[in-house]
């Protein structure tokens, strides 16, 4: 089932859910894209407003072994990713027990993070995609473990992404088992950032347009979360 998230989705932010409820605060395990590590700008920025607007527990982000002291090196195939990336979920599953568990990742970490959704001893609420790399370098629409995922899925995406290209991905959805969210930054690129001619076309900012897809994150998860 695919649901757009709109401006509307505001009204129901995680973020207002009372502190006192600890343990329903979510763990967030938050993937670096293939570009850059966990301690990027974009990185850096994300993990704080996720873990405001969700209110998290904590939001765990990690290096994949191929970045080694921030040196970029390039990335094997997603599925070599997978065994490490499980290990850091376990580790912090067994951390946080009883609070439900968040994958999160950018571009390439956000298809890491479905594939490890898909494992059997992984038990996710929902699985966040900022930016998920629907189509591979030859073009190919990579959707094999898109169509595996059983959890509530958010995809965060740029309207103008070449990587993941609209009508693709919501073909893509209609396939799919689990329950979709679908929150489009309207001009944004495959980081999410937007011409300053759009931005003053919209009479909006760059932060006014991640803030409205920020919220629509936490109102995904929050009702995620609600249906467990």
């Amino acid at each position: 089932m695919l649901s757009h998230e709109d401006e509307d989705s505001g009204d129901e932010k995680s973020s207002s859910l009372p502190l006192a409820l600890e343990e329903t605060s979510p763990v967030v395990v938050f993937a670096h894209g293939a570009g850059a590590p966990s301690s990027s700008e974009w990185m850096i920025r994300w993990k704080k407003m996720l873990g405001k607007a969700l209110n998290a527990a904590e939001v765990v982000t990690f290096d994949y072994p191929y970045i080694s002291g921030g040196k970029r090196k390039a990335p094997p195939k997603a599925e070599r990713l997978v065994e490490f990336h499980s290990d850091i979920v376990k580790k912090t599953v067994a951390k946080y027990p009883g609070h439900p568990l968040i994958l999160a990742g950018k571009s390439m970490g956000s298809r890491v993070s479905c594939m490890v959704a898909c494992k059997e001893d992984i038990c996710a609420s929902a699985v966040v995609c900022l930016g998920y790399p629907l189509k591979g370098m030859n073009g190919v629409v990579r959707d094999e473990t898109l169509l595996r995922v059983t959890v509530p899925i958010m995809f965060v995406q740029g309207g103008k992404d070449t990587l993941c290209p609209l009508e693709k991905l919501e073909a893509v959805c209609k396939k799919m088992k689990s329950i979709i969210g679908l929150h489009v930054i309207d001009g944004g690129d495959h980081s999410f950032k937007i011409a300053k001619k759009h931005l003053q076309t919209k009479g909006s900012t760059q932060d006014e347009a991640e803030d409205l897809a920020v919220q629509a994150i936490a109102a995904f998860v929050s009702r995620s979360i609600g249906a467990k």
